[in-house]
């Protein structure tokens, strides 16, 4: 088991990874008083599986459990889910002292933290990660957010979590496709950060396809000590440097809502998005070659689409428009000027990121 500390002085949490440690939860959770009553946001398949053994080691710690299942899908990353759940959630709050706890992947773990900020001006919440995708990235940082039909994530706040507490053992349940979803954030990482990783990942994908312990859990680190360290320093975007961690998701979310979240997973769309990044950022003289065919390279050897169907690019452009990080009339994308270094260019002509959307279709 290993520890990543995300510093924020009275706001600072762990990030608990480990392999099969879900019997350690209730004490982690007993140190963080934040009350007796736990309200599980989940979906079913989670409940069906592990919901018997989560509930045992939370009762078996003292506290009082409720379910409440949303659907397995972005839809549910919506302002009427979030009403549903908020109704729900204030009628188990009778007589009680409730936090919230979400179980599962990347949409369960936007909606929980977005209801925990608004509900009574805020209660507490911790993020149990099921999936790579959450695990390595967004149960991490205090992004909480729904979607609007116009664009993903425009409706949320900066509201950080108690404890994250990543059990590796979790992602045995997944399919391949999945991996490789949550491989498409794990590339992002490399990218803009970490040459190492980004070697260890050429080297290493037998391994995470076969689901190694060993392998994943030092991914889930590496991920996890890079995204800490970059919210400790830049909590809210304010200082350029969180920013960095949008690489391919500019693009990436503009496909997901160009296709009406249907047509491709988040992780998938990331992966396009970085792509087209990419192509951006050598069009524009900013990296080289080699370094654009081996992101290219590791791209297509973890499986991700390297081109994008059924998705006009007439919609795609439309709905960048959306995109939370434009500013009046600037657009800001991150782009690369080699493998661990990143930046922030503003401005790119609308010519350009056609010709790169172009490129992969």
């Amino acid at each position: 088991m290993s520890i990543v500390k995300v510093d924020l002085g009275k706001r600072s949490y762990s990030i608990i990874i480990g392999y099969a440690i879900l019997s350690q939860l209730g004490v982690h959770l007993k140190r963080l008083n934040m009350g007796t009553d736990a309200f599980i946001i989940t979906n079913s398949f989670l409940k069906k599986k592990y919901g018997a053994r989560l509930l045992q080691v939370l009762s078996g710690a003292g506290f009082n459990c409720h379910f409440k299942l949303i659907a397995d899908s972005e839809k549910s990353k919506s302002m009427e889910t979030a009403g549903v759940v908020i109704k729900e959630l204030a009628k188990f709050d009778q007589k009680k002292k409730v936090f919230i706890i979400a179980f599962g992947g990347g949409v369960v773990g936007d909606l929980a933290g977005f209801v925990a900020s608004v509900y009574k001006r805020g209660i507490s919440y911790i993020q149990i990660p099921t999936t790579l995708l959450a695990q390595v990235d967004s149960a991490i940082g205090g992004k909480t957010a729904v979607d609007l039909d116009l664009g993903k994530n425009l409706v949320g706040a900066f509201y950080q979590p108690r404890l994250v507490f990543s059990d590796v053992s979790f992602l045995k349940s997944l399919d391949l496709t999945q991996i490789r979803c949550g491989m498409a954030e794990v590339i992002k990482y490399a990218v803009i950060k970490d040459q190492n990783l980004f070697r260890f990942l050429e080297n290493g994908y037998r391994q995470v396809k076969q689901r190694n312990p060993v392998v994943l859990q030092k991914i889930v680190h590496a991920c996890s000590r890079i995204k800490a360290d970059i919210v400790g320093r830049d909590e809210k975007e304010t200082l350029g440097l969180r920013s960095l961690l949008n690489f391919g998701h500019t693009i990436g979310h503009a496909i997901e809502a160009a296709g009406g979240y249907k047509g491709y997973s988040h992780g998938q769309a990331v992966g396009l998005g970085m792509l087209a990044a990419v192509d951006l950022s050598y069009k524009m003289g900013l990296v080289a070659r080699k370094s654009v065919l081996r992101i290219e390279n590791l791209i297509r050897l973890y499986g991700l689409p390297v081109k994008i169907k059924g998705v006009a690019v007439a919609k795609i452009i439309q709905a960048h428009y959306y995109d939370k990080k434009f500013s009046g009339r600037e657009n800001k994308f991150i782009l690369i000027s080699g493998i661990g270094r990143a930046k922030v260019v503003r401005n790119i002509g609308l010519d350009l990121i056609k010709e790169a959307l172009c490129r992969i279709i």
